[in-house]
């Protein structure tokens, strides 16, 4: 069996303090795709991350972004950003690994929150800059897909991508559908990348009918009590990987005060 996660931590210092090396033991993951470290690279406390093997990009924004791939194995190759305009941002990496008999290329990305076109709290510049970064992206995808499989691998990405795509993966849709993160053209392009023979949804794929899990909750109000939610981050995976999932969904926490991150990570147990 072999486990894989992906968890925005909202700061690898911060989700220390709330507990992550205790979840990190207690839940045993294989790989960790990890988003939004915030940290320089010489300060990533070393006993944050369990005696994992680390392959990090901070990026060159101080205290913002930085993706990273935890791995109980050392990789045996890592590539960092995709040859867009953000690959200096820290929001892209990805590492081939040999895990026994099973090859994957792997990837960690965190995409912009984005912006909407108009309206009271509208900012185009960001609005643009989020759908050339999904635009590039997409592309990459193909191309990264097509080379693991070139190579005998399986191919799995997984991030927070800020885009909710259905009504599923949102409690308060009614009210968001002109809101960053569940507009049409964002689900749209969510949509177009994921197909039965290119990426599938793994956690969708097993909860097929389901409402969530949800991955991501505001800090204010009463959002994580009520689990009003949204399914924000992902596992995309190559069709052979994704058909061996056997259990998926997200380690949520047992209170508010418990909470590691505004995000919970999305779990995935593959029959490998």
């Amino acid at each position: 069996m072999l486990r894989v996660a992906s968890f925005n931590v909202n700061g690898i210092r911060a989700a220390q303090r709330r507990g992550l090396t205790g979840w990190l033991a207690a839940s045993a993951p294989d790989i960790v795709a990890v988003q939004e470290m915030r940290c320089p690279a010489g300060q990533v406390p070393e006993d944050a991350l369990g005696g994992y093997h680390l392959s990090y990009h901070p990026g060159e924004l101080a205290g913002r972004n930085g993706v990273a791939l935890l791995t109980t194995v050392a990789p045996v190759a890592v590539r960092t950003g995709f040859g867009h305009r953000s690959d200096q941002e820290g929001r892209y990496i990805e590492t081939d690994l040999d895990l026994g008999g099973v090859r994957l290329r792997v990837g960690s990305v965190y995409a912009p929150k984005g912006a909407t076109w108009d309206g009271p709290d509208a900012d185009p510049a960001k609005y643009r800059r989020k759908m050339r970064f999904l635009s590039s992206f997409r592309a990459y995808l193909t191309r990264a897909r097509r080379e693991a499989a070139r190579e005998g691998r399986e191919f799995l990405v997984m991030g927070d991508f800020n885009i909710a795509h259905t009504r599923n993966d949102l409690r308060n849709w009614r009210s968001n559908q002109r809101s960053e993160g569940f507009l049409p053209e964002e689900r749209e392009w969510f949509g177009s990348i994921l197909g039965p023979r290119t990426l599938i949804d793994v956690v969708r794929h097993v909860n097929p009918d389901a409402e969530g899990p949800y991955s991501w909750w505001s800090w204010r109000g009463q959002a994580f009590a009520n689990d009003a939610g949204w399914r924000i981050d992902y596992h995309l995976a190559s069709p052979a990987l994704a058909r061996a999932a056997v259990v998926a969904g997200t380690h949520r926490d047992a209170s508010y005060e418990e909470r590691m991150s505004d995000h919970a990570p999305v779990v995935v147990d593959y029959a490998l």
